[in-house]
């Protein structure tokens, strides 16, 4: 098998049917209409964007709405963040985002649930031109929920 057959298999494994699945199921995906706070990401290297909206109550995410322009990886990552956010405070996002960057650079093991299907995403550690897009949308999440609550305190 040429060197380049053999990358093609692994980016054909890479991307599992469970991946694949993940960007076909994504929920949230409508944007929300009066967001506390509207955060966009891009991944330069290979230019997948998300857009995502929060509405915080109590320090908790009471609403979410994601726009996803990403590859599958990016998508299946986004797809995980939206089954999981509602409900989360500034401090669970920010772990998840350290443990699936850490999962991803350092071996980490998988983030803590309810994040814990990230998993899927560890046969990516070995393409790191595609870890950008696979943060993006937790990354954008931690952020917006950071920005609700700054402005909320800056109001009260």
């Amino acid at each position: 098998m040429t060197e380049r057959a053999s990358g093609e298999t692994d980016l054909i494994k890479l991307y599992s049917q469970r991946i694949l699945a993940l960007t076909t199921e994504m929920p949230l995906t409508e944007r929300l209409a009066a967001p506390d706070a509207t955060v966009r990401r891009r991944a330069p290297l290979c230019g997948s964007t998300v857009t995502v909206d929060v509405t915080v109550d109590d320090g908790r995410v009471t609403g979410y709405g994601q726009d996803v322009k990403a590859c599958a990886l990016g998508q299946a990552a986004a797809s995980i963040v939206g089954g999981a956010v509602i409900g989360r405070d500034h401090a669970e996002l920010s772990r998840a985002r350290d443990q699936l960057r850490a999962m991803l650079t350092e071996n980490g093991p998988v983030p803590d649930a309810p994040f814990e299907e990230f998993e899927v995403l560890q046969a990516a550690r070995e393409y790191r031109n595609r870890h950008a897009s696979i943060l993006l949308a937790i990354e954008a999440a931690t952020q917006a929920v950071e920005e609700a609550q700054a402005r909320q305190s800056a109001s009260a």
